[in-house]
């Protein structure tokens, strides 16, 4: 993981939204996509199955891609202590954020009908799923996510309520303090990022089609 990545309970990373949209119209992707951070080792992946494993494997590549990007990478430099070191997990929901706010720029489905269907692909996986996975849902259907996502104020209590299971002390229930200096910066940088990161998942999903005649 790239600076400022740090594992918490079931929040290692926020962009759940991201993963889900990126992973749309496969509802074996999109279990894999929300699985990707309660899956570890080889064992664990390989206990689901192959279109969830193939969905896995997308969430860890499209993690590596970020991690990578320019983008994110410009965008970490300038956070300033105390929230550099955290800044990944910043990163992670205010992309979410931004893709939730211009959500009708990426899809004809209502983000709230989407919110439905992702509802719908785990109650058909109610009893395979992992604890943490379980847990985080049931703190999404409270907070009113993915579709709250598109109010600031939800992105930053969420990053407060990380802030709270992290073991060391943290910055993130200060994220308000940054924030109105950040956000332009966010937005230009997902506006760069994400169509690039769109390109690439396409272009996954296509090769893994065509090699499997799926």
């Amino acid at each position: 993981m790239a600076p400022g990545r740090a594992w918490v309970c079931y929040c290692a990373r926020m962009n759940f939204l991201a993963h889900l949209y990126l992973a749309r119209d496969d509802r074996d992707l999109m279990l894999g996509a929300l699985l990707g951070d309660f899956v570890r080792g080889r064992r664990q992946l390989w206990s689901w199955p192959s279109g969830i494993r193939n969905g896995i494997r997308l969430h860890r590549k499209i993690d590596r891609f970020t991690d990578h990007s320019r983008q994110v990478k410009t965008l970490q430099a300038q956070f300033l202590k105390p929230f550099r070191r955290y800044s990944g997990i910043i990163i992670d929901l205010a992309f979410d954020h931004e893709l939730a706010r211009s959500w009708g720029q990426f899809s004809e489905v209502p983000l709230a009908d989407f919110d439905l269907e992702v509802r719908q692909v785990l109650a058909e996986h109610k009893d395979d799923l992992p604890t943490e996975l379980t847990q985080f849902m049931d703190y999404a259907d409270r907070r009113g996510l993915f579709e709250a996502y598109r109010h600031e104020e939800e992105m930053l209590f969420s990053l407060a309520g990380v802030g709270t299971r992290l073991k060391r002390e943290n910055p993130l229930h200060r994220v308000a303090e940054i924030w109105p200096q950040l956000k332009p910066e966010v937005a230009e940088a997902f506006a760069s990022f994400f169509p690039e990161l769109q390109s690439r998942v396409i272009a996954l999903r296509k090769r893994r089609s065509t090699t499997t005649g799926s």
